[in-house]
């Protein structure tokens, strides 16, 4: 797929049984000849969309597409919207929106799809990622990051790949070693939530800085081999970021590979972090790096209302009791180990973080990965990262009756740190000397106008 014109994009943005929504302005739908305003609520029905407002009902058997008279002044409402779905902050908000929207059959189950040109979507990205107050580089490089990855699934969606059988989760009586990406999405191009990127509309673009760092970067993407990149981020990489390879299918990327995230390297530190030694004496220590910061007016940019409800991410720790532990690992895997014996780390990536765990319980040993599915066993939610080593206490013969989990970092830490680039931004670099900083090897080029 050739990007020569902005190409537009399905975003899913809500799946239930009830989708309510308002409509604000003149809307038009192929299902009627009327004006469509007002407040609405979508329904199956003898498997038929029926989507009820104040005194007109409108009826179709696959999809439902409203069209605005206006697409830009013009807008939708869907209320009950989750965000963080799955994390610790997941909670419900009403979200307004732009340009079209689709009310689809998912099953047994509606969706709420946005249809909007790329451009427009990335301004609420850049402003749902973070804040759209910002500095003006820091929105640049998070749109270029933001453009790269999305048009790169939207062209790996068009390649019919044969897939190595190599490169698929494997799953025995002894491992579990899976991965999460965003293939599960079939109807529609990507979601609205942290897995694929946020998108919450027009609630959060309110400053005129997320339009210009917009425009300002239209159609430039970073490209490796004359391929768009496929580039990834998440909030702390901890003071060095992690590759590819180690946290998704065993490819590699010469883009996304680790980065010290600083000015020069650390001293005193081997940087050998696959080690287990060198790996627990860089979690214990606290070296400088771009996302090393307390900054209160730089914190207050990158981390939204609800991601400021987690405090320490550069270094932090989580403790659980064994009944916590053995219970939580049991929920989310499915696996009675009796009492937890020990958590031993098998496989490091290059940022400490952890490829493979293994879960050592009275009943059974069992090894896990990668990196997300081991936060997801040792959480209720999501751990901040699986950069971390484990401290047992109040040993009675032979169990731990207490696990200290001390970690670096919030996320996967692959590509660009958003911390990081804040801070860097604050400090003056310029978006395209952040984005080469965390993107070695990748060229920066507008591929369209």
């Amino acid at each position: 797929m050739k990007f020569n014109t902005e190409p537009w994009l399905n975003v899913g943005i809500l799946t239930d049984n009830k989708i309510r929504f308002e409509l604000y302005g003149d809307f038009s739908s192929l299902a009627t000849n009327k004006i469509l305003n007002g407040i609405f609520t979508a329904e199956l029905n003898n498997n038929k969309i029926i989507c009820k407002g104040t005194n007109i009902t409108v009826e179709a058997e696959d999809e439902i597409i409203f069209e605005p008279s206006d697409p830009v002044s013009e807008s939708f409402l869907l209320r009950d919207v989750i965000i963080g779905v799955k994390f610790h902050w997941e909670r419900r908000e009403k979200q307004r929106f732009n340009y079209f929207l689709k009310i689809i059959k998912n099953g047994n189950q509606l969706t709420a799809i946005n249809y909007l040109p790329v451009e427009a979507y990335l301004t609420s990205v850049i402003s749902s990622e973070m804040s759209a107050r910002c500095s003006i580089n820091l929105l640049r490089s998070q749109a270029v990051v933001a453009r790269s990855w999305l048009l790169a699934q939207l062209q790996n969606k068009e390649k019919e790949k044969i897939k190595d059988p190599s490169l698929k989760p494997i799953k025995t009586d002894e491992e579990l070693i899976t991965w999460y990406d965003r293939e599960a999405h079939t109807l529609f191009d990507v979601c609205a939530d942290d897995h694929c990127q946020r998108f919450q509309g027009v609630t959060k673009v309110t400053t005129e800085t997320a339009f210009k760092a917009i425009k300002d970067t239209r159609g430039i993407v970073l490209i490796s081999d004359d391929e768009i990149c496929d580039t990834r981020y998440s909030k702390s990489c901890g003071g060095m970021s992690e590759s590819y390879e180690n946290v998704w299918e065993p490819v590699k990327y010469k883009y996304l590979q680790p980065v010290i995230d600083y000015k020069f390297e650390p001293e005193n530190l081997e940087l050998d972090l696959t080690k287990e030694e060198n790996a627990v004496k860089w979690i214990k220590a606290n070296p400088p790096a771009f996302c090393n910061t307390s900054d209160p007016k730089i914190l207050n940019q990158i981390l939204l209302d609800y991601d400021q409800e987690t405090k320490d991410f550069y270094r932090w720790k989580v403790e659980y009791s064994q009944n916590e532990l053995s219970n939580l690992i049991k929920e989310k895997l499915g696996i009675d180990f009796g009492d937890i014996v020990d958590l031993v780390p098998v496989e490091r990536g290059y940022s400490a973080r952890l490829i493979k765990l293994k879960i050592v319980g009275e009943k059974k040993s069992f090894v896990i990965g990668k990196e997300l599915e081991i936060r997801r066993v040792l959480s209720p939610s999501h751990l901040y990262s699986s950069a971390f080593y484990v401290e047992k206490g109040n040993i009675k013969e032979g169990i731990p009756q207490k696990f200290i989990l001390h970690g670096a970092g919030w996320g996967h830490g692959v590509g660009l740190c958003q911390i990081g680039a804040a801070v860097m931004a604050e400090q003056g670099y310029q978006f395209d000397e952040i984005l080469i900083h965390y993107f070695p090897n990748a060229k920066i080029r507008r591929i369209y106008s």
